[in-house]
């Protein structure tokens, strides 16, 4: 027979923490609470397999569940001495969820199950206490009735608020046992006239109605919304625990709580949490009644009256106390309790890692570690690395209001206050007032790089976390929130129009922030990020552990002095056709494009060239000693050139040229699908005077930079959207000789590799060809996983959604790698390149490259770096640690069990 089921309590369990996948979260805590003797009321777990069978066969229970269930009931009765449906000593039951990860308040739960019309009065008679009974027992209606039922819980409390008023009581414990009485039924009269039937009376169908009715909260709107937002697996499932119920509401020396044993909001080392006495579980948090502090210190710090559980019950209090330290030593962690007193008996109904923030669990983490229990490269994994997020960026005071007028994706962290202004134009002139922006655009696109700059933050009505604006924001570090579908943008009228009859005009003042998706409406306090104390010793700690170097994808000298104060080990990625949108410099790159032959390129290039050997030059000073990737350019020409009617006429003023002319020389350019046309390496093989212009001023650059630093730039020259070798070797021949007159005529011989992006599938399964002439690649994962899926980042947003809602992918491919595709060809090309070159040096410059989960693959298949945008340093140095540490972890394992095998 299948074991469903396994039992707990009286000093013993049938699992323990290490079972935390068949148990769940709390049902294995359970278990390890009452094996270390602690007091846990007996009960039982319904194991997660079995939610996957009631999902699996039209929700329904197996048929050998309810014989192991019932037979752990009956053990519950012995060791209680009370009996389930019994007419004297009920037993009465919770039904909790417990899936593996904590999913605080996205499930069900019953309490007080077992009671009926005759139960409900043995349980009075038993207890000395009619009222607590009935009581219990209209809790247990309500409950039962909107969970098992479906009948709203706002209708009941519409009822007790009408008794209240009647009775002319203020709090619900004012109410007598009689008044408790009439309330049940009133409750159970409701259930009649709206659904149709009686409340059930047999304890049995209530206990099979809700164990169904919580393992079928597993996939209820909110659990499935934050397993999606947690990347939980929906396979997972959740258990069941039946449990012996302890009661709260049984008078003033009785009590429920929650307890942290740190400050969850600071880290600091001292029991934090409250307690309401005569009270059950739901009150503590439902915010009817007003909580107490555990603590007398938490008490005269929030001004509240009444007693502390400190001075109210010191004994139990000392007791708890204790119970906390035990449980925090022995889990070598925080935790989060939860803990009922039945007349002076203390029960502790579950423990879990308490949640918290991220400036608590940097403290926590090495607080631990200075407390000896727990290394420091325990304390590095302890730490989410998302989460580095709320301590790189301006954030929004916790404390204030917030008047929220729209929301969108979270696309780049952060928040930021400022004036809105529709056009990037707008923004810089702004900026250039001293006047702080918010650039709101339908969406962006690579000529609003300046207005960007300028802005403080970015909002989009279109786009998802990978479209332009999210991507570039991400790599300068503002907030940014893109998909902002409920908002307008009226351009013509200068108004942003948002839910709810809110119109904004150009030059009001909102806030965006780009941790939570939210736009508010005017100015809001921030708190400003401080990377000094916990965070620098572990980042210390961090470092020690990895093994990939950590770089930066910088184009500007601003993004490469961010990635140095962030830690970054190099550049990775440098895009040099980001330089070409700045200032003036549109204009000339324009009239290269837009020449009608080499010599009025090479004119052209010839302006170009000294503003990229500036832009280089403060590039290699301020990473100096560091690798610098230099990308040549990329994206095909059309990009540069204006797109609409006004646009063309703007610029054909600026430029003295006739609209007619210039609206033909880009119909000329136009491409079908440019990601796949005139770009790359075939723009320097059909141009290549563009190549010897960006090759010159980078070898001019580092030689200007090598002198004025006096250390060496270790420059690498990656040649981009290589299918062939012959294209590599095309662009590389144009490098050398460059390289070979810049030395000639300077008197200094720059060192430098050439390498390539690995960015269509072609190369990366020619990786063993293209390496005789690369000396690194980069792979490029952005397009990587364009050329690989055959779609388009920036249209992919208005389809991902629906196939992850509908189980077809786990994660979009643009935000985590596609492992079993994308992932699969860059470890093809890894082992192929290196099979060619021992020494070919691998890296990722993709936005995956700022990807926890992205970095543990790039481990595993031994790349020696990783590249991320500047703001995103910390988070990948962080995870690569973590990555390292599981690395040796499994090796240390593997090696172990060679050891202990029999066989040599």
């Amino acid at each position: 027979m299948r074991k469903w089921v396994y039992r707990f309590g009286g000093g013993k369990a049938e699992g323990s923490t290490a079972d935390v996948a068949l148990l769940g979260g709390k049902g294995a805590n359970l278990a390890e609470m009452a094996n270390l003797g602690l007091p846990v009321p007996p009960g039982l777990t319904i194991v997660t397999d079995a939610c996957s069978w009631y999902f699996a066969h039209a929700r329904s229970l197996p048929e050998d569940l309810k014989a192991q269930v019932l037979d752990g009931i009956a053990g519950m009765e012995t060791e209680t001495g009370r009996s389930f449906g019994g007419s004297a000593q009920p037993l009465l039951l919770s039904i909790r969820s417990g899936a593996r990860a904590s999913m605080p308040g996205m499930m069900d739960t019953v309490l007080n199950l077992g009671l009926n019309d005759e139960t409900v009065q043995a349980l009075g008679h038993d207890a000395g206490d009619a009222r607590f009974a009935w009581d219990s027992y209209r809790r247990f209606i309500q409950m039962y009735a909107d969970v098992v039922m479906g009948l709203d819980h706002e209708a009941f409390e519409e009822i007790l608020e009408d008794e209240k008023a009647r009775n002319g009581h203020e709090y619900d414990t004012d109410l007598s046992a009689v008044e408790w009485q009439h309330v049940v039924a009133l409750y159970k009269r409701l259930i009649e006239e709206e659904l149709g039937e009686s409340f059930p009376q047999d304890p049995h169908v209530q206990l099979w109605g809700a164990i169904a009715a919580v393992f079928a909260s597993w996939m209820n709107p909110r659990a499935v919304t934050y397993r999606t937002l947690h990347r939980i697996p929906e396979q997972w499932g959740t258990a069941v625990n039946v449990q012996t119920m302890v009661f709260g509401n049984h008078g003033s020396s009785s009590a429920t709580g929650v307890a942290f044993t740190r400050n969850p909001s600071t880290g600091e080392k001292a029991l934090y949490g409250e307690f309401l006495v005569n009270a059950q579980g739901e009150d503590v948090v439902s915010g009817i009644r007003t909580p107490q502090s555990l603590t007398e210190e938490g008490r005269q710090a929030s001004g509240f009256e009444k007693p502390s559980m400190e001075k109210l019950m010191p004994e139990t209090f000392r007791e708890f106390t204790s119970i906390c330290d035990r449980l925090e030593r022995h889990y070598r962690d925080m935790q989060d309790v939860e803990f009922t007193v039945e007349r002076g008996k203390l029960w502790m109904l579950q423990t879990r890692c308490g949640k918290r923030t991220t400036r608590a669990a940097m403290k926590i983490a090495v607080d631990m570690v200075d407390e000896g229990l727990i290394s420091t490269e325990e304390a590095v994994s302890r730490i989410e690395p998302p989460s580095l997020d709320q301590l790189l960026h301006p954030t929004i005071d916790p404390k204030v209001e917030r008047s929220v007028i729209g929301s969108g994706l979270p696309a780049s962290p952060g928040a930021a206050t400022g004036e809105i202004a529709f056009t990037a134009e707008d923004a810089v002139a702004a900026e250039s007032e001293g006047r702080k922006v918010i650039l709101v655009r339908v969406e962006t696109s690579p000529e609003d790089i300046h207005g960007m700059h300028a802005a403080e933050a970015i909002l989009t009505t279109r786009g998802g976390m990978t479209s332009h604006a999210a991507v570039v924001a991400r790599g300068m570090g503002i907030p940014c929130v893109v998909g902002a579908g409920s908002m307008r943008v009226d351009l013509r009228n200068g108004q942003l129009i948002c839910p709810g009859g809110v119109t904004l005009k150009r030059g009001e003042i909102v806030t965006v922030d780009g941790s939570s998706g939210h736009v508010l409406k005017g100015s809001v306090p921030m708190i400003q990020p401080e990377l000094s104390g916990d965070f620098a010793r572990l980042m210390e700690w961090a470092d020690a552990a990895r093994r990939m170097a950590i770089r930066a994808n910088a184009d500007t000298p601003q993004d490469a002095r961010a990635a140095r104060a962030f830690g970054a080990e190099g550049i990775g990625l440098c895009r040099t056709e980001h330089m070409f949108f700045e200032g003036d410099r549109i204009h000339v790159m324009r009239e290269m494009i837009l020449a009608e032959g080499e010599t009025g390129r090479r004119a052209a290039l010839a302006k170009l060239l000294p503003m990229q050997r500036s832009d280089f030059t403060e590039l290699f000073s301020i990473m100096h000693g560091l690798p610098v990737t230099i990308r040549l350019l990329d994206p095909p020409l059309h990009e540069f050139l204006p797109k609409s009617d006004d646009e063309i006429a703007e610029v054909a003023k600026a430029m003295d040229m006739e609209p007619a002319f210039l609206r033909r020389r880009v119909e000329a350019l136009h491409e079908f699908n440019p990601m796949l046309g005139h770009r790359g390496c075939r723009l320097a093989i059909s141009y290549p005077e563009i190549a010897e212009m960006q090759a010159r001023a980078v070898f001019e650059a580092a030689v200007v930079a090598a002198r004025e630093t006096g250390e060496a730039v270790a420059l690498e020259i990656m040649v981009p959207l290589v299918s062939l070798r012959p294209e590599l070797d095309h662009v590389k021949n144009y490098i050398d000789r460059v390289a070979q007159e810049v030395a000639q005529e300077t008197g200094m011989r720059i060192d430098y590799i050439a390498g390539t992006m690995i960015e269509l599938p072609r190369a990366a399964i020619r990786a063993h060809v293209i390496a005789e002439t690369a000396e690194f690649f980069s792979f490029g994962t952005n397009d990587l996983t364009q050329t690989t899926f055959g779609m388009s980042r920036d249209d992919a947003a208005a389809f991902i959604p629906t196939y992850q809602r509908k189980g077809i992918i786990e994660q979009d491919p643009f935000v985590s790698l596609d492992f079993d595709g994308v992932g699969e060809l860059i470890r093809l090309a890894a082992e192929r390149g290196r099979a060619t070159r021992s020494d070919l040096k691998l890296g990722i410059c993709g936005e995956h490259g700022g990807d926890p989960a992205s970095i543990a693959f790039c481990e595993e298949v031994g790349l020696d770096y990783v590249s991320c945008s500047p703001f995103r340093v910390p988070i990948a140095r962080l995870a690569a640690a973590q990555a390292a540490t599981v690395q040796r972890q499994a090796s240390v394992a593997a090696q172990a069990a060679n050891e202990a095998s029999p066989f040599p």
